[in-house]
């Protein structure tokens, strides 16, 4: 399939024609496809499609309208002779690179170069929610997005968004959204969620007055002195005696 494609584009300005430099991620084994992005081709005998100035990759003669397909990327590429696009199939980190349209007349003009880099999809990340009743900050919440790492106190119902972005571009993200936390991980050609509801973890709990060992012992206690009261109460009646009135 066709992946949406993450871009990032620098002009240059060249004195032997008009070029751009297109940054473009694709994901692992998707398709991608590289367009000229002009609408005036200058005239030229041949278009080729390069990879990193060196390998052909395919090579476009106007005279004959046919097209030369090179070994490399023969059953894994398309050419379009209306658009002169190339489209690349099942991409593989190997394909990462520079690839030039270059148009060939008297001169060579490099007319668009883009930067390929296949990436893979990222992992899912992993949350936890650490609670401790006793701290006045209940949970402290952890995102790991397998390379990077941040944590956020969660703070009744709210805690401060933290993002880090690595030199690769990956970004990880830990925010409070309502009684949940959501951790994402992305990177320029996919994103993953985790996340878990917090309202009965994070909400700080109140210690009872006693520990439960103390009010064990007192119902204890108590039981025994409505016991021994009773059999006391018992006694004493038993050893009563009736009290005779004598009339005269």
């Amino acid at each position: 399939m066709f992946y949406s494609l993450y871009f990032n584009k620098r002009l240059f300005s060249l004195s032997s024609g008009f070029s751009a430099e297109i940054s473009v991620f694709v994901q692992t084994g998707d398709s991608v496809q590289l367009d000229i992005q002009t609408q005036e081709l200058p005239e030229f005998d041949d278009l080729s499609w390069k990879k990193n100035k060196l390998e052909n990759i395919v090579k476009y003669t106007s005279e004959s309208k046919k097209e030369k397909r090179y070994p490399s990327y023969k059953d894994r590429m398309d050419f379009n002779n209306k658009t002169f696009s190339l489209t690349l199939r099942n991409t593989q980190k190997t394909d990462s690179g520079l690839y030039t349209a270059v148009a060939a007349a008297e001169s060579d003009n490099n007319i668009v170069t883009y930067r390929v880099s296949v990436i893979d999809a990222v992992e899912a990340p992993v949350l936890t929610v650490n609670s401790n009743s006793s701290s006045p900050d209940p949970c402290n919440s952890t995102c790991n997005g397998s390379n990077i790492i941040i944590s956020v106190i969660y703070d009744s119902s709210s805690c401060s968004p933290e993002e880090v972005t690595s030199s690769d571009k990956y970004i990880l993200r830990l925010s409070c959204i309502g009684d949940s936390i959501m951790c994402n991980y992305s990177n320029p050609v996919s994103w993953k969620t985790d996340s878990k509801k917090v309202n009965e973890l994070c909400t700080a709990k109140t210690a009872p007055a006693f520990p439960p060992w103390v009010i064990f012992i007192c119902l204890i206690t108590l039981a025994l002195a409505a016991v021994i009261g009773f059999c006391i109460y018992k006694r004493k009646k038993g050893t009563e005696h009736p009290t005779i009135i004598l009339f005269q």
